[in-house]
This record gives C-alpha cells, structure tokens and sequence, in this order.
C-alpha cells in the first residue's frame, strides 16, 4: 500500500491517498460569509482524477462564526456559491467533501446576530484573543480581548443539533461527495467532549458517556441525510489549540472512536499532537495519535499533522493509516499529487499570507505545466498578516 494505491471511502473510490486538509483561507469575500469565483479557483485547481479534497472549515449557521472571511452554508446565497466549487472540482474528476462547523466559545459578539455572547457547553472563557472585522488583513480586522461565552441551556441544544441537519442538507444541494464533523481543534463539538471546556452537570456533561452524546445526536442527524457511506468526523484527540484539555484523553477519545465503530463513518481523521501546541500536548508529542487509535478503529483512518511524502509513504506501508492529509504543502502546490507521483520540487508556502486577501498566495502558485492565472485576472493584495488557525 502507497500513497499511490486506490482505497475506498465509503461508497467512493479514490485513485490516489493524497488527501487535501481542510484549510482555513479567509477569503470568502462576498457578503454573507458567500464563496465565490476565487474560491472555485483555488478547490479546483488542487482537484486531481480521483483524488479527494477537504473544505475549509464552514459554519453552519451565523452564531457558529467565529472569523472573518470564513464561508457559511446556511442560506441560498452560500449553496449557489459552493456549488460553483463543486463543479470545478468535478470537472476535474475529484470529490470534495465539506467540513461543517460551528465554533461554539472561539467567537466575538461582533460575528453574533444581535451581538449576542458566543455559546458554549459551559461559561468557560478561553485564553487569547478574538478575530473581528468584516474583511480580513485591513485596517478592519481587529484582535479584541475573548469575552466568556454563554453555556447553552438545555433546551437549546436541539437547535444547534438541526443547525448541523441543515448544513448538510445545503452541502448535498450545492453537490458535496459528503460531509466532515469538526470535533477538533477546540470547536463546539470539542468542546462538549472535553472537561477542560465542559463543565455540564445534565446529560450533555460529567461523564465521559454524557460529554460525547452530542457529538454523536449531530452525527445522527448528518447520517439521516448523507448515510454513514459519505460522513466523515475530525478528531484532536491530544491537541491544546484553543485552550483546551482534558484529564483522560486517552480514555475518551478511545470511547469515542470505538463507537465510531459501531456507526462506520467513511472515515476517522485525526490530527497528530504537536509539541508546538503547549505543555498540555507536550507528554504525548512522541506519541503518534494514529498508532495509538489504530487497534481501535478497523475502517479508514486519514491522519494529518507535518507528513512529509517519504513519513506518509512509510504510515500506508505499516498499516498505521489508510489516506494522509496534507495542509500548508497543498497550500503551495495545487498539484500536489503529481508533485508527489513524479518527484518533483516543491513550492515554499508564504505563511504571511495563509489567511485573509485576494489571490496572492492563494491562487497565484504555479503548477508544473499550467499558467498559474488561466484567464482569471487577480486583485492586489494587501498587506500581510500571519496568524496560526486550525
């Protein structure tokens, strides 16, 4: 097994198991949180025949903001906008899968409808600063204090349930192969699944049974549109960004994946510790996340985190993972798995301009044999800002 062998996913068949992360980009510029032609630019000139593409994360309704740029899938305007991504992906013969999200307590009241407080499993304000600002990388953009979040009331949480519903109802109508859960990286579902965040005392919190319910009532809910065939989730089960922890993750995240299991989603992708992410993350930095959750989940396993194409090559080889995940390399290389197929060099990523902006640094790296532009005349830029989101 390489990077360069077919695999099924679900009901889908891949040609190759180089796998585009979910990148955040900022650069959904149209109002309303609206993808446009930019955004199709970029999906598809990173499309390859039978290789499969993760969407930047998207929220699922209005108060699951917590960024400016980021696109939504909530209302007409953003399923008409996706679907041109859709369709330059396919035209290229990919699949791409939507990422749904909602980032709970990582929001400002500016990103709210009537600037409400953000929501959370439990007033437990985080650490850092917000992101405001309707455009990105202007003299708009701000870094306001965080404020604490409003925990959600019980009887709340079916809305944000049927929020998820909806967003994958738009992502099937604007033509996505499927759809991802993101429950990583500190988000609303992350954060009813940890007790660093959750501090509940309902059935939604205390015990590690009571703290997962959600994430798998919003899986249900996702299934009853998609199946189980095109639904994937994103876990970090040892990440620290967004001020996160948990007193057992061990325990809980090999909860939570044995009954992925039991469920079969199309995949499981977890996202390797990095020492970087601060002394929570720091006792399982040698640890590798997908070895560790391996023996516990027979279906496919995407693992991401700083592979290299000789460390990927080497975790299919071993069995440790069935597809890799590549973000910032992608970034640079919108062909990529041809890049990585003929041994070619690859492009240097310019990280001042991974969020925010127009078309420099987004859609201005060359191919191999392609004109970079096509007919596609791009706006400046301005200037740069470098940011570490996930």
């Amino acid at each position: 097994m390489s990077l360069f062998s077919p695999l099924a996913i679900g009901s889908q068949r891949l040609e190759h198991r180089v796998v585009m992360a979910p990148l955040t980009r900022m650069r959904a510029q149209q109002p309303g949180s609206v993808p446009g032609t930019l955004n199709a630019i970029y999906y598809g000139q990173r499309a390859s025949e039978g290789g499969l593409l993760i969407t930047e994360a998207t929220q699922v309704s209005q108060r699951g903001q917590g960024y400016p740029g980021t696109p939504g899938i909530y209302s007409p305007e953003q399923v008409a906008g996706w679907r041109l991504v859709t369709e330059a992906v396919h035209a290229k013969g990919g699949l791409i899968f939507l990422q749904l999200w909602h980032v709970g307590r990582i929001s400002h009241p500016s990103h709210q409808p009537g600037a409400d407080l953000p929501v959370a499993p439990s007033a437990v304000r985080p650490a850092g600063n917000a992101m405001t600002g309707p455009v990105p990388r202007t003299p708009s953009w701000r870094f306001p204090p965080v404020v604490p979040p409003r925990a959600l009331e019980l009887d709340e949480v079916p809305s944000v349930i049927e929020e998820y519903r909806n967003g994958a109802r738009n992502a099937l109508a604007a033509g996505f192969d499927g759809v991802e859960l993101h429950a990583a990286n500190g988000y609303l579902l992350d954060q009813f699944l940890r007790n660093g965040t959750n501090k509940r005392t309902d059935r939604y919190g205390g015990s590690i049974e009571n703290r997962a319910r959600l994430l798998f009532e919003v899986f249900e809910a996702v299934r009853e549109v998609y199946g189980s065939d095109r639904l994937g989730i994103r876990l970090s089960p040892f990440g620290t960004f967004n001020d996160m922890s948990d007193s057992n993750p061990v325990a809980l995240f090999s909860y939570v994946i044995r009954l992925l299991t039991g469920v079969r989603p199309a995949y499981v992708h977890l996202i390797e510790a990095r020492a970087d992410e601060g002394p929570a993350a720091t006792e399982f930095s040698n640890v590798s996340t997908a070895s560790l959750f391996r023996p516990l989940f027979p279906g496919v396993l995407i693992s991401a985190g700083g592979y290299t194409y000789e460390s990927a090559d080497e975790a299919l080889a071993t069995g440790v993972a069935d597809a890799v995940a590549f973000g910032r390399v992608f970034i640079s290389n919108p062909d990529l798995p041809r890049r990585f197929r003929t041994s070619a060099p690859l492009n240097a990523y310019d990280r001042a301009m991974f969020y925010g902006g127009g078309a420099k640094g987004y859609i201005d790296y060359p191919a191999l044999n392609d004109l970079p532009w096509g007919e596609f005349e791009p706006p400046d830029a301005t200037a740069a800002t470098a940011l570490s989101i996930h």
